[in-house]
């Protein structure tokens, strides 16, 4: 009786992973249409067992970053290599992980209107934000704890992205200082900032990127009602190492190994991001730094209205990946309105879901000057570090160009919502 309850636990590990993964976002299931027949003891419904024993007959897993047909590929290697908790983080959403999977599934809602007998011999994907110039609209979210991922962290990322020209953006939970990681950049990174909930804090680490060069802040807004992030929950105790020696207890103990907490008093800190944080606090930052200003985690028309009267630079719009909230809305359907608040007198750039070139050519189509991406290229650095980073993005890169020449787009700034139309539900 005990081996079958655990076969059953273990069984539901395992699909609350797969619920991160493109695999049910494609198939049109749903996780806890796979769980409910398992956790019973019954059978599974035909479509979900297709999708079962599909993972026993799928492709081997790539042994090498040439290998890869397109970014998932890299995901399976991240799968095998990391430990369940580490791939648990990386995967997980919050709740069922369903705004995770909104955030795949609403790039189908829009249909890309291609045209035909145009000269797309030379392609430009360049673009310029903020007065800098960027080979790509493709750049590097911040994501914490990289070196969970990969003994280079940060470091490979940075590398990476100098190798390929692609903007980086550097997170406050970093396992690498945002000097190294900007040395490795070889140019100037962004840096994400979480405030906390203390002031001294928040401003001894604004002044220290500002001091390292970074011309752009990011300020996070979309965690401050907190996460319930059930994946995680499951893989840590899918997870039988002892890991006491990283995790200590309390948020000085989580920000030991994060270095942009070095010298810092943060015995008062108790959270990332505060629940008392408004507009006002937007100010208050403006007159801390002369670095730009872009704020990350906008979703609605009304809060980019908002963003534009109080004088930000930017808008990133985000749901952290489906970590913020279970609000089962896609960043890609959240676009249209944003663009539409900011009116075009700030930038708009947008993450979430972004797995192809046309993804991307999507979010630029409606409006957004740039894409983020996060998940992939973390899938690279854990599958094969900077290498892995760098097939990531310039197989990115090759489907994007694919995808502008068959649209007849020879540069970036001609793509249009015109070479959209929306699927009728």
């Amino acid at each position: 009786m005990r081996k079958s309850v655990d076969d059953t636990a273990g069984r539901r590990r395992l699909l609350r992973l797969l619920a991160g993964t493109p695999l049910l976002a494609f198939s049109g299931l749903s996780c806890a249409s796979l769980e409910r027949p398992v956790a019973s003891g019954r059978s599974v419904p035909t479509g979900a067992a297709d999708v079962l024993e599909s993972l026993t007959q799928a492709d081997p897993v790539i042994a090498a970053p040439e290998q890869a047909v397109n970014v998932m590929d890299f995901e399976a290697v991240a799968r095998e290599k990391l430990p369940p908790a580490h791939f648990g983080y990386l995967a997980t959403g919050v709740d069922d992980d369903a705004t995770v999977r909104a955030n795949r599934e609403g790039f189908r809602r829009f249909q890309i209107r291609v045209r035909r007998l145009i000269d797309v011999r030379n392609i430009d994907m360049s673009i310029r934000l903020f007065g800098t110039a960027w080979d790509t609209p493709i750049v590097l979210a911040p994501v914490a704890s990289q070196k969970a991922f990969h003994p280079d962290g940060e470091i490979a990322v940075a590398k990476a992205a100098r190798a390929k020209g692609h903007l980086q953006i550097l997170s406050t939970g970093t396992t690498t200082s945002v000097e190294a990681a900007s040395a490795a950049r070889g140019a100037p990174i962004w840096y994400q900032l979480y405030p906390t909930n203390d002031g001294h804090v928040a401003r001894a680490m604004v002044k220290r990127a500002e001091a390292a060069g970074c011309p752009v802040l990011v300020l996070t807004v979309d965690v401050q009602g907190g996460s319930n992030r059930e994946t995680l929950i499951r893989s840590q105790r899918a997870d039988s190492r002892q890991c006491s020696a990283c995790h200590a207890n309390g948020f000085s103990g989580f920000v030991r190994r994060k270095p942009m907490f070095d010298g810092l008093d943060v015995s008062k800190v108790t959270v990332f991001s505060p629940a008392d944080m408004t507009w006002d606090f937007i100010k208050r930052l403006r007159d801390t730094t002369s670095m730009k200003l872009v704020v990350k985690g906008i979703v609605t028309r009304e809060d980019a209205q908002l963003a534009v009267a109080h004088g930000v630079d930017g808008v990133i719009v985000s749901n952290h990946g489906g970590r913020a909230e279970e609000s089962n809305r896609s960043t890609i359907e959240s676009l249209p309105e944003v663009v539409e608040g900011t009116a075009g007198r700030i930038p708009v750039l947008v993450d979430g879901g972004i797995r192809r070139g046309t993804d991307i050519f999507k979010a630029l189509a409606i409006g957004a000057l740039a894409v983020c991406i996060g998940r992939p290229y973390l899938w690279g650095l854990a599958a094969f570090g900077q290498s892995g980073v760098e097939t990531v993005l310039a197989i990115l890169r090759r489907e994007l160009q694919m995808v502008m020449r068959q649209a007849g787009t020879t540069s970036v700034d001609k793509i249009t919502r015109a070479h959209l139309a929306e699927r009728v539900r």
